[in-house]
């Protein structure tokens, strides 16, 4: 795509499609009040926040790009892929948001019958229901059904305390598989916010740079460079990064909504500074339509 100058750009947000509080067509009149030029929605295992929003979009909107992300994990750890700029009606896409869909499906159930029997949390059936009906329920849902009921006093603390301790399936998107998926779809996998593969781990120097070159075996294009959990010292790392091995840089700020203490377009990406060379080729490169 062509720039006459440098955006705002947040491609990291999630809607109540996945996680996030604000449905698709919230997030596209946010991000129209917060005077961003190029954004991404990019919910867990979907594409039918993105198909939302394409709809509605109209002449003078800000630019928007297919986004997704998917949770993987192999016998080396935990990663977050992001695909930009995918075909949503490509065969290889939807084979991987379904297995993911399932998977995500099938976890929360598990979730919930080991936080009945392990801690004696119970919810009403009709609530289960609801939060089964849902597109792509997640951690969040289920701690917030337990600050309702009593289980617990915030979100985070269920999550900390009693979530993260309930034994799931170990079956996963495996991040090849996600990759694959997302090139041959036309699009663009970049890491997210490398670093944080898991929890509060921190992935950095050698352990990370050897992360990186097997994603890159499986076809890794790119790198989230700009995200709201950096430090200026890790942004650096991850551009010097990206400058080694050639990859393209991504800006995102994980906005959730109210799930989430995360500011829309809150990226620590400054448009009036010289932008990187790989955000400047993943913004020639990637695909708008």
């Amino acid at each position: 795509m062509v720039m006459k100058e440098i955006p705002r750009i947040d491609l990291h947000m999630h809607s109540t499609v996945s996680d996030g509080t604000d449905a698709p067509e919230e997030i596209l009149v946010l991000v129209r009040e917060a005077g961003i030029g190029l954004f991404a929605l990019t919910d867990h295992d979907a594409v039918k926040g993105c198909l939302r929003i394409r709809g509605l979009l109209a002449p003078g909107d800000p630019l928007f790009l297919n986004g997704v992300e998917f949770s993987c994990r192999d016998g080396e750890g935990k990663y977050h892929i992001l695909g930009y700029g995918y075909d949503p009606d490509s065969p290889h896409m939807r084979s991987v948001v379904e297995k993911g869909h399932r998977l995500r499906m099938e976890k929360i159930a598990a979730r919930l019958d080991c936080l009945r029997t392990a801690f004696g949390f119970s919810f009403p059936e009709e609530e289960i229901r609801r939060l089964m009906s849902l597109d792509n329920p997640g951690k969040p849902h289920i701690g917030n059904l337990m600050v309702k009921y009593g289980y617990a006093g915030t979100m985070e603390q269920a999550i900390r305390e009693y979530i993260d301790r309930a034994k799931v399936g170990s079956e996963y998107v495996r991040p090849g598989e996600a990759i694959e998926g997302i090139l041959r779809s036309g699009g663009i996998p970049v890491l997210a916010h490398p670093p944080f593969g898991s929890g509060k781990e921190s992935i950095r120097g050698i352990e990370m740079d050897r992360r990186l070159r097997r994603l890159m075996d499986f076809g890794l294009r790119g790198l989230e460079g700009f995200y709201s959990g950096f430090t200026p010292e890790i942004s650096a790392e991850m551009l010097s990064l990206a400058d080694k091995y050639g990859l393209y840089v991504t800006s995102g700020s994980d906005y959730h909504g109210k799930n989430k203490q995360v500011l829309l377009g809150g990226t620590h990406f400054d448009p009036t500074q010289r932008m990187p060379d790989g955000l400047r080729r993943f913004l020639e490169d990637v695909r708008l339509g």
